[in-house]
């Protein structure tokens, strides 16, 4: 039997309230398959399990807020029995029952009214117990946007219930007041992360000047034939220039963590995403520097989208080997990133904006699109002789775009 436990999902997030379960005991689930839906301080995010099992028992009832590492939920290994005692239900742990007890009068009453209204329902209209619906009636809901779980998708009492208990992330922030709490707990939230980052991790800032003029060239050469909406953008030739380039320079992928440093074996770049009402998040691109620039351009894409639209999964959340922040639609020319820990670097980019370069190939001085990369690095695992290069070698990269 092994133990789920709500996991970090990022280095600024110290708890998280779970809104919903996908799963329920008995239910066999394979590894990466959403098994859960929390809401942290700045997304809902879809919780993945990391093995195959069986769910034996489900610990925290929806609503509940828990400190990361707290256990969620036990689940059977594969080939695994079930051992005799009875798994602890919600309910149960809930009441503090130590066996079964005969449900009260409106339970059962509401049982008949689920069969009632699974057996009886027009084709066509939604199944509702006559419970569920007094209830929905009650508290100005509407019943047509309840799911349902009971016997053929009657929607039961608990279901109503459950959608006023539970809101999602989107409707917690539908009123002003609310947008505002939330907000303002995700600025404490960003505030707290950065501040721990600047006062344990010893940053050193590199900068260097990048010429683009071959990478545009070519770039507006790929996407002369590509439809609008499947044009690659800069951003994504610059998220996979880093990614290959780290290939050489492992002390800046990975993680410091335990007062050493593990390498990373992948390249997972966290792309850093302004949110709509304000703030940030970094989640993951995995494996950067092995996916075909299309591919990239449209998983980039929908990065963002879900992200907007807090819809996350937590391996996106938790993976980042490395950040890249990009804001040049700002308009600024350079930025001087803060580490996310445990990560030990940043990548960052400025505008893309002409600029006085010397040819390397002529040697005469023209006005030439160029990009201010800048590297954030944790000096406790690499120096700044070490980092020199890696912008170097991405500088170099970049004149060489076809070779990617």
């Amino acid at each position: 039997m092994f133990e789920f436990k709500l996991p970090s999902l990022g280095a600024d997030m110290d708890e998280g309230k779970l809104l919903e379960w996908h799963v329920k005991p008995g239910d066999k689930v394979k590894k990466g398959q959403v098994v859960a839906v929390v809401d942290t301080s700045k997304a809902a995010v879809d919780v993945e399990i990391w093995q195959d099992g069986t769910v034996f028992e489900l610990l925290v009832e929806p609503g509940t807020r828990l400190p990361v590492g707290s256990v969620m939920a036990t689940l059977l290994e594969d080939g695994e029995s079930a051992p005799a005692r009875k798994p602890v239900t919600l309910q149960g742990a809930r009441k503090g029952e130590a066996r079964r007890k005969a449900p009260p009068p409106e339970v059962a009453a509401e049982a008949v009214g689920v069969r009632q209204a699974a057996e009886l329902a027009p084709p066509g209209r939604p199944r509702v117990s006559p419970a569920a619906r007094k209830r929905a009636d009650e508290l100005g809901r509407d019943i047509a946007r309840i799911a349902g779980s009971g016997p053929g998708g009657v929607v039961t009492l608990a279901d109503v219930e459950r959608a006023v208990v539970v809101p999602t992330a989107a409707a917690a922030a539908a009123t002003p007041a609310a947008a505002a709490t939330r907000q303002a707990e995700m600025r404490r939230t960003i505030a707290a992360a950065m501040s721990r980052s600047k006062r344990e991790i010893p940053h050193y800032y590199l900068f260097e000047t990048i010429p683009l003029a071959r990478a545009s060239e070519w770039l507006a050469g790929v996407n002369a034939d590509r439809p609008i909406t499947e044009r690659i953008l800069m951003a994504a030739l610059l998220l996979k220039a880093v990614a290959i380039t780290l290939k050489g320079f492992p002390a800046l992928n990975g993680f410091y963590r335990n007062e050493r440093f593990e390498p990373a074996d992948a390249v997972h770049a966290g792309v850093a995403i302004s949110l709509r009402g304000g703030g940030l998040v970094a989640p993951a691109l995995h494996d950067v520097d092995s996916k075909t620039l299309p591919v990239l351009m449209h998983e980039l894409s929908d990065l963002v989208r879900r992200t907007r639209a807090g819809s996350l999964r937590s391996s996106e959340m938790s993976d980042p080997t490395i950040t890249v922040t990009n804001l040049g639609e700002q308009g600024v020319e350079a930025v001087m990133g803060v580490i996310y820990p445990p990560q030990v670097a940043l990548v960052g980019f400025g505008r893309v904006a002409s600029r006085p370069v010397v040819d390397e190939v002529s040697g005469e001085l023209r006005v030439l699109p160029a990009v201010t990369a800048s590297l954030a690095a944790d000096h406790r695992v690499s120096d700044g002789h070490r980092g020199a290069l890696f912008l170097g070698a991405l500088r170099e990269l970049l004149q060489h775009p076809e070779d990617f």
